[in-house]
């Protein structure tokens, strides 16, 4: 065995438990690839395109089984060997091998060690810090410096298990080509998750519990059709194990699957696997916060084995260090190198190819080197590199529009400012300056149709003034960047509904879709407490409340309350009542006679300004004339005539009579039908989707104005911008760089996001990528910490 422990040890266990977790995961991840496999074929492609598709989902339905049965197996035998320690016909030579053991390897070889490979960095991207969290403690369990190169916990190991039982099962190489993605993504979140409970396991018994178990929300793994009857079995094919201390239970059985695997040749809803998933998580917002916490947490234990004076960053009882003044020496040195930052950058405002990351990078470089001699501490110096390393990311990233990137750089030294003497900033996310950066990153980090990053004239004037004031008051601390943070947010609130081209005429319609919206439920609430105690026919009542409250919002809105237009609609409305009231006399009844032709008009007129197409006003028109048949045989109440004065006295003034505009919600119940509000301009999204979980509905209502989305709808998938939130955010409005509209209520938002539709541009925050990539470089080289 590769690893110098038995089975029964503790690392042993945990190995048998990484297992275990995997093949109780396999089920569903092979449903979830025969779903990708039909989402693929779905598409639109060319002739040999939709060829090869067809093939790989008749072979998957045909070898699903198998491929299963296969992975198991092969978990088995890595378990009980620990690895592909020993080399098998076809396997490339190992490296070093020497000269002497160079021969021809076949191709089919070179492609297995290629794929294979692939799969394998697809994993370690997602779950490398589980993974070396995992192998510092195995490591530790076995007195050794480094686990096995072969051993089975290495993502390799599967990738070839997953590949061998692929190739066993009748499945060719170009079909896992055409499903790589889908491969990639399932493995990666079913090795991250049994890297987690192995860690979780192992810190439980107090194997490095220093080592932070890292913030982790279990997704679903447990797919709506894998229910049918069949459940994959465990390592020795009778069911899961209860723990690892059960780790010689059934090491000897065979595994066959159970009679309810006919499933794999059924049909299966193509998404259903990845909307199952976000409607049984916590929302990515706060998924999000923990992956920054986590990342955050794992650069402080690194700076802290290499500078323990840094270690203190964050107490032990979880608080963070008490703040620090900066040294006499670091502090002049900060300010020398603002200025001269400021002086050099300031010729690259009107030159956007002065403002290239390579200059801009060498120029603080420079100054790096002049900080880190004035520093006083290791501390201050490491705090030097970091920041310098955050803003290296920061200022290489393309999508950040040359002019603004000049802004970003000089950040850098009020930020290094806070980052010494304030060590929360490396402590928590919520840091004022972190927020501020990242706000400003998501807005400028759109897309365009040039190919090249820009932004507008308004936006880069305000980043101008904020970090202009920033400079301006150094000693504040963290007050400059919350006061400018609050004002950011500020200025975006009114940035895209007047400054901004491509989407201040879609707010405004979004706006008076709003409005009008609105105003329908109040005249509608208004309308109801008018008639609850007049005998009015029921559908002419109904008439009122769900068709002509909005005509009248439709008409205000244009024309607004006291308007000539919409006092003819509330006239309108007064004569229906008065008509659809019981005539007795012969004389009331020719009045009506009169009176009717113009009623209709107006009738039809309203509900034309309403955007009700010719059918639908028919019907209506059909039901009015029924309710004032049955007036004319009296067969309703009289409204007394007293009481027909005061109901149009009420309607002329009906605007003072409305509730409250804040105390409306637009509701999926009161929006029933928003199409009327479609035109050139404005696209308003009435179908797809399915009914959202609340953690869909809490994310909708999360999303920031100004952050950028991938929207996929009518088989297109474009970058959007979120230009404006509605009150109470029940209705959002977002644009595409074309200047194109698109209006979501919330539910609809909500489904979108479900069912992976309307999916944020990035995955991270800007310091976030950053601090990622500083750790990337520490990993390498952390002697330049002190250096």
């Amino acid at each position: 065995m590769p690893y110098s422990a038995s089975p029964d040890s503790l690392a042993g266990q945990a190995r048998r438990l990484y297992i275990e977790e995997l093949v109780k995961g396999l089920v569903s991840l092979v449903q979830a690839c025969m779903d990708g496999a039909r989402a693929i074929y779905d598409k639109p492609s060319e002739h040999a395109a939709a060829q090869r598709r067809r093939e790989l989902v008749h072979g998957l339905m045909a070898g699903a089984q198998n491929w299963h049965r296969a992975m198991v197996g092969g978990l088995r035998q890595a378990l009980l060997q620990g690895g592909f320690s020993v080399s098998r016909p076809g396997d490339l030579p190992p490296p070093g091998s020497g000269r002497d053991a160079l021969t021809l390897v076949p191709d089919d070889t070179i492609e297995l060690e290629i794929v294979t490979s692939r799969l394998a960095l697809a994993i370690m991207d997602r779950a490398s810090w589980e993974f070396a969290d995992l192998r510092s403690r195995i490591a530790h369990l076995e007195g050794r410096a480094e686990i096995d190169p072969h051993d089975m916990l290495r993502a390799h190991v599967l990738a070839r298990v997953a590949f061998d039982g692929w190739r066993t099962a009748g499945l060719t190489l170009e079909g896992w080509r055409e499903l790589q993605a889908v491969l990639h993504d399932e493995f990666a979140l079913l090795v991250e998750e049994a890297y987690h409970e192995a860690n979780r396991w192992l810190v439980e018994r107090g194997v490095l519990p220093e080592v932070d178990l890292r913030p982790f929300i279990r997704r679903s793994r447990t797919h709506p059709a894998a229910l049918q009857g069949w459940q994959g079995g465990g390592i020795g094919g009778g069911g899961p194990a209860t723990g690892p201390e059960g780790a010689g239970a059934g090491m000897g059985r065979p595994s066959a699957p159970g009679p309810g695997f006919s499933q794999w040749s059924g049909g299966g809803a193509g998404r259903v696997g990845d909307e199952t998933r976000l409607m049984t998580r916590s929302t990515p917002l706060a998924r999000s916060r923990e992956h920054a916490e986590a990342v955050l947490g794992r650069l402080n234990r690194l700076i802290g084995r290499h500078v323990p004076e840094f270690a203190g960053s964050t107490r032990p009882g979880g608080g963070a260090r008490a703040p620090a003044p900066v040294s006499p020496g670091l502090a002049r040195a900060i300010d020398t190198a603002q200025i001269g930052l400021r002086q050099r950058l300031s010729s690259t405002l009107h030159g956007d190819a002065a403002a290239t990351a390579p200059v801009l990078l060498e120029e603080l470089h420079q100054r790096k080197q002049a900080l880190k001699k004035a520093a006083a501490t290791p501390e201050e110096r490491a705090t030097i590199e970091i920041v310098a390393l955050l803003f290296q990311s920061i200022l290489t990233e393309e999508r950040i529009p040359a002019g603004v990137r000049v802004w970003f750089a000089r950040l850098q030294m009020p930020v290094l400012r806070v980052a010494v003497s304030e060590p929360d900033f490396f402590a928590t996310i919520d840091h004022p300056a972190r927020r501020l950066i990242d706000r400003m990153g998501a807005c400028v980090m759109g897309f365009d149709t040039g190919g090249t990053a820009s932004s507008s004239e308004a936006l880069d004037k305000e980043i101008k003034r904020i970090v202009q004031v920033v400079e301006a008051y150094p000693d504040t601390g963290r007050r400059v960047f919350q006061t400018v943070l609050v004002e950011f947010e500020k200025f975006l609130e009114h940035y895209f509904s007047t400054a901004n081209e491509a989407t201040k005429r879609g707010v405004s319609l979004a706006q008076q879709v709003e409005q009008r919206e609105t105003m329908a439920i109040q005249y509608t609430i208004e309308l109801r407490r008018m008639l609850n105690e007049v005998p009015v026919q029921e559908g002419v009542r109904q008439f009122l409340f769900h068709v002509w409250a909005d005509v009248l919002a439709t008409t205000a809105v244009r024309y607004g309350g006291q308007g000539e237009q919409t006092k003819a609609m509330k006239r309108a409305a007064a004569d229906l009542i008065w008509s659809a009231s019981a005539k007795v006399t012969r004389e009331e009844r020719a009045e009506v006679i009169r009176r009717l032709p113009l009623l209709l008009k107006s009738l039809r007129e309203g509900m034309v300004s309403a955007g009700m197409d010719a059918a639908r006003q028919d019907e209506h028109i059909q039901q009015l004339n029924n309710s004032l048949a049955a007036a004319f045989t009296a067969k309703t109440a009289v409204i007394p005539d007293e009481r027909l004065r005061e109901l149009m006295e009420r309607l002329e003034t009906l605007e003072e009579l409305l509730p409250d505009a804040a105390d409306v919600d637009i509701d999926e119940a009161m929006v029933l039908d928003l199409s009327g509000h479609q035109n050139s301009e404005l696209e308003v999204v009435l179908d797809g989707g399915s009914m959202p979980a609340p953690a869909m509905v809490a994310w909708a209502r999360e999303l920031q104005v100004g952050s950028w989305y991938m929207l996929d709808r009518g088989g297109h998938n474009e970058p959007v911008q979120l230009a404006w939130h509605g009150m109470h955010k029940q209705l959002s409005l977002f644009v595409t760089p074309q200047g194109r509209c698109v209006l979501f209520q919330q539910h609809r938002l909500a489904s979108y996001l479900q069912a992976g539709l309307m999916l944020p541009a990035q995955e991270e925050a800007l310091t976030v990528r950053a601090t990622r990539s500083a750790l990337a470089k520490l990993d390498v080289d952390a002697s330049r910490l002190l250096n």
